[in-house]
């Protein structure tokens, strides 16, 4: 199976920790050279060099925020006239947890601007760099939520929701470039997020002997959180040629967590 992917470019957003950078380093190991995208320039800068001594390229990074469409735009657009973009990770950072009946209009906007603006613009930029090269993946870092709704995620729900339409919608468009799109569901995953999530929850349970780890593991048939290198690895292969004949699906990652099927 041919899984390599030297002579590819992949931009990785919110690339500063967690899955993101779970899946850059993923990238990095398979001879990807890989653009790091996100806020924090200090994190990024240390990143890079990380990701340099995986693959001895030369691998970059732009600070910007994907709620600014105008900078996202201007930034990526600098970086297709010098390179080819073959692969694109669209990952951000999930909405404040709230029930979607006390949600602001505000707080919708802001969640549709970071999930759906943001990869929207950078999918028309990058496009025809993909299609010159004959070759584009699009992986979209999303939820399981686009399956199966989850409780006191109202804004979050609605958005990944619209994700999953968006992104078979283009799969159905730019297929015939061999561009695929696709998304990945991941379930609870040991990052920054999960661990507040735990703390949230162990505060509620406070003077029980209950423990929030615990019982968010007990719905998990796999008994246990996931490693992001486990979501990371199957982002690098559908990015890889070895999936060149997947595209326009959600995939779940969450140790089978969903009810349906």
């Amino acid at each position: 199976m041919a899984l390599d992917l030297q002579n590819k470019t992949a931009l990785v957003c919110g690339a500063s920790r967690g899955i993101g950078l779970g899946a850059a380093e993923a990238l990095a190991h398979k001879g990807c050279k890989v653009i790091l995208l996100g806020r924090t320039e200090a994190d990024l800068q240390s990143n890079v060099t990380t990701i340099n001594a995986i693959n001895n390229l030369e691998n970059q990074y732009i600070v910007v925020d994907l709620g600014n469409i105008d900078d996202l735009k201007a930034q990526v657009s600098d970086l297709v006239n010098t390179q080819d973009i073959h692969i694109v990770i669209n990952n951000s950072g999930g909405p404040a947890p709230g029930l979607l009946v006390d949600a602001t209009t505000d707080q919708l906007i802001a969640a549709f601007t970071h999930h759906i603006l943001a990869s929207h613009t950078i999918a028309k930029v990058v496009i025809p760099s993909m299609k010159k090269a004959g070759y584009g993946r699009i992986i979209n870092v999303v939820s399981t939520s686009v399956r199966q709704p989850i409780p006191g995620l109202g804004v979050s729900n609605t958005i990944r929701g619209a994700m999953g339409s968006w992104s078979k919608t283009l799969a159905n468009e730019v297929g015939k470039y061999n561009i695929t799109v696709n998304n990945i569901l991941p379930g609870a995953t040991k990052t920054g997020r999960l661990q507040q999530i735990i703390d949230k929850k162990q505060a509620k349970l406070e003077g029980t002997n209950q423990s929030a780890e615990a019982n968010m593991q007990s719905v998990i048939p796999l008994g246990r959180f996931a490693e992001v290198s486990e979501v990371a690895g199957v982002i690098a292969f559908l990015a890889s040629p070895g999936g060149s004949y997947i595209s326009g699906t959600s995939i779940p990652v969450d140790g089978g967590r969903l009810k349906c099927i």
